[in-house]
C-alpha cells in the first residue's frame, strides 16, 4: 500500500507525509489525461472536476464547498491571508512561540511591511493542561491586537491547541483569527462551521496522505470580498457571471500542476479503508499508537510526558536528556541536528529532531501513521540508548 523504503524506520509523518500507492497511481491517471489533450483539460473539463473535489472535501472537513479554495500548503494559505490584510502602523499580530518557523517568517514581513509589530505569546512546555495556552494567548492580547495566527497542531512540539476556546477568547476581544491547520485534516475530526474562525488553512499531503502540493485554505462567505490571491491574473477583470470573484480569481491563477488536488478524493477514500471503522478510527488508532510510543521513550528516556494525553494526536514530542542544542532544521538546508543524522546514517531511523529555545534543549518528535508499529519505536527507543547521553537506558 506504501512505497515507503522498507530499509527505512519511517517516524518522520508530519513532516511531509507518505503518499499510498492507490493515490499515486490516481494522480498518474489524471496526469495522463491532461497531457492526451492540455487544452481540453484545462479549459473543459477541469473547472467541474475540481468543484467535485471541493464537495468532497467540504464534506470531510465540515464546510460548504463555496467556501474553499485550492493552496499548494498551509504556508502559502497563511501568506494569502495576510497579504491581503490592511494593516496600520502600530498594529499588533499575534502568535506563540510553538508557532511553525516559515509562518512566523510571513507574519514578520507583512508586520515590516505595514510598521506594525509581532508580538509572541511564550506558551508553557512542558504543561500541565490547553488551560495554560488560553492563558497565555489570551494575556497578550493588547489594544492594538488586530490579528492573531494560532497553530492547530503545534509542529515542534505536537500539541493539540485548543482552538475553539481561543477562537471564541479572541474574536470576543475583537482580533480576527486564522488557524494553521498544516496536521489538522486527517489527524483529528475537524468541523469548520463550528469552529468559526476567520481563516483556516491546511494541508491535505501530511495526514490525508494526497500528493505533495494538495492545501486548501477556508473562506467564510463574509471574508472573501476581501482576499484576493497572491497571484493576481485573469479572474480580476473577468466578466462571468456564473461564478463569484472569489471563485474565478483564486481557481485561476496560472498554468499548475492540478494533479495533487485532484488526487484528494483518491486519498480520502484510501485512508478510510484501512479500518474498519473508516476515518475516525484510522484517526483514534494513530493516536493511540502515538500515546504508547510517547509512554515507551519516555521510560527509555528517563524523562517526563510534557504534556496531557488530551493534548496529543498523531504526533508526539519528547524533551532529550541533555541541554545543549543542535542547530536549527531547515528542510533543504542540510542544518539538520547531529543526532537526527546518526539515527539516520547510522540505524537508518527517520525521526526529527529539534532545537527547543525556550527550554534551552532539543525535542524528538514522533509520528505515527498506519503503516507504523510498536516494533519501530522500540527501534528508536535502543538506538538512542547508545546515542542520546544521559537517557535512563544509558544509565543501565
Amino acid at each position: 500500500m506504501w512505497t515507503l523504503d522498507p530499509a527505512i524506520t519511517f517516524l518522520n509523518h508530519g513532516s511531509f507525509g507518505a503518499c499510498p500507492t492507490a493515490v499515486l497511481e490516481e494522480q498518474s491517471r489524471w496526469r495522463a489525461r491532461l497531457e492526451a489533450e492540455p487544452v481540453r483539460f484545462f479549459m473543459r473539463e477541469l473547472e467541474p472536476a475540481m468543484d467535485a473535489v471541493r464537495t468532497r472535501l467540504g464534506a470531510f472537513v465540515g464546510c460548504d464547498p463555496e467556501e474553499l479554495v485550492w493552496v499548494s500548503n498551509a504556508t502559502t494559505g497563511v501568506n494569502t491571508v495576510l497579504r491581503s490584510l490592511r494593516l496600520k502602523p502600530g498594529d499588533e499580530l499575534l502568535t506563540t512561540d510553538h508557532g511553525y518557523n516559515a509562518c512566523t517568517n510571513a507574519l514578520a514581513f507583512a508586520a515590516d511591511q505595514a510598521q506594525a509589530k509581532v508580538v509572541v505569546a511564550a506558551v508553557p512546555f512542558p504543561l500541565a493542561s490547553a488551560d495554560e495556552v488560553t492563558r497565555a494567548v489570551l494575556g497578550a492580547v493588547t489594544p492594538h491586537t488586530r490579528f492573531a495566527l494560532i497553530d492547530h497542531i503545534t509542529s515542534p512540539t505536537g500539541l493539540i491547541f485548543p482552538v475553539e476556546a481561543l477562537t471564541r477568547g479572541l474574536q470576543a476581544r475583537g482580533v480576527e483569527v486564522m488557524i494553521d491547520g498544516a496536521h489538522g485534516p486527517g489527524m483529528v475530526p475537524l468541523d469548520l462551521r463550528a469552529l468559526g474562525a476567520d481563516w483556516y488553512t491546511g494541508n491535505l499531503h501530511k495526514w490525508v496522505c494526497a500528493p505533495k502540493g494538495a492545501g486548501f485554505l477556508h473562506v467564510p462567505r463574509a471574508r472573501q470580498a476581501a482576499l484576493r490571491p497572491l497571484v493576481i491574473s485573469h479572474g480580476a477583470n473577468a466578466t462571468r457571471t456564473d461564478r463569484s470573484r472569489f471563485r474565478v480569481e483564486f481557481d485561476w491563477t496560472g498554468t499548475a500542476d492540478p494533479t495533487p488536488w485532484l488526487s484528494v478524493p483518491q486519498a480520502l477514500a484510501t485512508l478510510e479503508q484501512c479500518e474498519p471503522g473508516g476515518w475516525p478510527e484510522v484517526m483514534e488508532k494513530n493516536r493511540a499508537l502515538a500515546l504508547e510510543a510517547r509512554a515507551l521513550l519516555a521510560r527509555s528516556l528517563g524523562v517526563k510526558v510534557p504534556a496531557p494525553e488530551e493534548m496529543i494526536g498523531a504526533l508526539a514530542a519528547l524533551p532529550l536528556p541533555g541541554r545543549e542544542a543542535g542547530p536549527g532544521a531547515l528542510p533543504g538546508s542540510g542544518g539538520l541536528d547531529p543526532l537526527q543524522n546518526r539515527l539516520f546514517e547510522e540505524h537508518q531511523i527517520e525521526v526529527p529532531v529539534f532545537a527547543w529555545p525556550g527550554g534551552g534543549q532539543r525535542l524528538i518528535r514522533v509520528a505515527a501513521q498506519r503503516y507504523n508499529r510498536r516494533a519501530d519505536y522500540e527501534r528508536l527507543a535502543r538506538a538512542l540508548g547508545k546515542e542520546a547521553p544521559g537517557s535512563a537506558s544509558n544509565q543501565g
